[in-house]
């Protein structure tokens, strides 16, 4: 009897699988995700600064404006060193 010479062949079980190509090139994924989430940032801070101002409600009842101080919005020289006789344009 002649023995016959075969090719050990490869067991394929089931379906061989086909790669799917990715949507993004993995190389440039993470430069994707940053990008978009820096747009939304930028969205947001675009809608947040765009909107109106609130206008001012009714005070509260029994409110007495007098007996309410507002704060000063002008530049205090003594907490800069200078007492009341000295001059701002000291350095001059």
């Amino acid at each position: 009897m002649a023995s016959k010479k075969s090719k050990p062949r490869e067991r394929q079980i089931g379906k061989k699988k086909v790669q799917k190509k990715p949507l993004i090139d993995p190389k440039y994924k993470n430069a994707f995700w940053t990008a978009v989430i820096v747009i939304i940032l930028i969205i947001f801070f675009i809608v947040n600064n765009t909107r109106s101002v609130q206008d001012r409600g009714p005070y509260p009842p029994n409110y007495d404006p007098a007996k309410h101080k507002h704060p000063d919005t002008s530049v205090s020289h003594t907490l800069y060193g200078y007492g009341d006789k000295d001059s701002i344009n000291r350095h001059q």
